[in-house]
């Protein structure tokens, strides 16, 4: 089960609407289904909410501290409520997937995102939770920052959106697990659209 689900992005509001913001989107969203309100703490450099559940606190974070030192506010707040990191979910934009895809994995690399980076060395640890949502690549790695930190293009806000909400549909999976049913949950393909049934003429 998750306790503790971090949304990666950059404060402020130049960058409010930027592809690398859609960790904070996503948290935003669960924030919004889980009927929680997101405050600054000063004490975990990040707006913070608290879901009060039957199965126990469910944790939501959003860390204000930019995104290459996304760990000096994940860091405190696991350890002082005693979260394990294969109880931490992290939410990010990911370069390697096309908008309108998201994809979930425990451990593994931080691929040059430096919030993962920064995370992964204050944990000590990979071993924790990504829900990737797909942002899409410009197409050769000189652009990479100034893609990921302009605005997608309307199509692709939607594509993305669109990825977010259907995650979403796992929420009550990741806090109360099991967590290979909430992984099958986010890589669930939709169903396909039923042929026309043919006319027949009389």
């Amino acid at each position: 089960m998750i306790r503790l689900m971090v949304g990666l992005g950059n404060p402020g509001a130049e960058y409010e609407g930027t592809r690398h913001n859609a960790g904070f989107w996503w948290v935003d969203a669960a924030a919004r289904k889980l009927g929680v309100p997101l405050a600054y703490d000063r004490a975990y450099h990040g707006l913070v909410a608290r879901a009060n559940l039957p199965g126990g606190p469910v944790w939501l974070l959003e860390p204000q501290t930019f995104m290459n030192l996304s760990g000096k506010a994940v860091s405190p707040l696991a350890r002082f409520f005693k979260i394990e990191p294969a109880q931490i979910l992290v939410v990010h934009d990911e370069l390697d997937l096309p908008p309108g895809q998201a994809k979930m994995k425990l451990g593994g690399s931080a691929a040059g995102h430096n919030g993962l980076k920064d995370i992964q060395a204050q944990l000590g640890t990979p071993d924790f939770w990504r829900l990737r949502i797909g942002i899409g690549h410009p197409g050769h790695r000189d652009e990479v920052v100034n893609w990921v930190l302009r605005k997608p293009a309307p199509d692709q806000r939607e594509a993305i959106l669109d990825a977010i909400d259907k995650s979403l549909e796992a929420l009550p999976l990741l806090i109360d697990g099991p967590m290979d049913r909430a992984l099958a949950k986010v890589h669930a393909k939709p169903p396909r659209p039923k042929p026309p049934a043919e006319e027949t003429t009389p």
